[in-house]
């Protein structure tokens, strides 16, 4: 298996998205890779990268911190605090997010979040 800098590639992912780069995000997937939160499900790269561009359409002012990356072999936990802004309502909301992402061959095969919205006012 190829060695992969999970740090790099965390942070790859969270500049995909602080940047709404939908190719940047998807080329972190292998070809049939799967993006799952709740309520939604994309596989391959053209479905996940319009994610990640219908996502930037809709939501301006995003910022993610992060807290911690945890690593077991070919899987990955990271948690992080998401926030932005909805475009059309102007509504903000903060989120707490743990992410469970599953490596094959060094690149992700499936990236499953649990979101937890902690705050959201107009």
């Amino acid at each position: 298996m190829p060695t992969v800098d999970i740090q790099v590639l965390v942070e790859a992912a969270r500049q995909a998205w602080l940047t709404g780069n939908g190719n940047a995000f998807a080329i972190l997937f292998n070809d049939q890779g799967e993006f799952i939160v709740p309520g939604n499900r994309w596989v391959g790269h053209h479905q996940i990268h319009q994610a990640v561009v219908d996502y930037a359409a809709a939501y301006d002012e995003v910022d993610i911190t992060l807290h911690r990356v945890i690593q077991d072999g070919n899987q990955i936990v990271i948690e992080w605090t998401w926030q932005d802004r909805e475009k059309t309502t102007g509504k903000y909301s903060r989120a707490e997010d743990a992410i469970v992402v599953d490596l094959d061959q060094g690149r992700i095969r499936r990236w499953r979040e649990y979101i937890d919205v902690v705050d959201s006012k107009l």
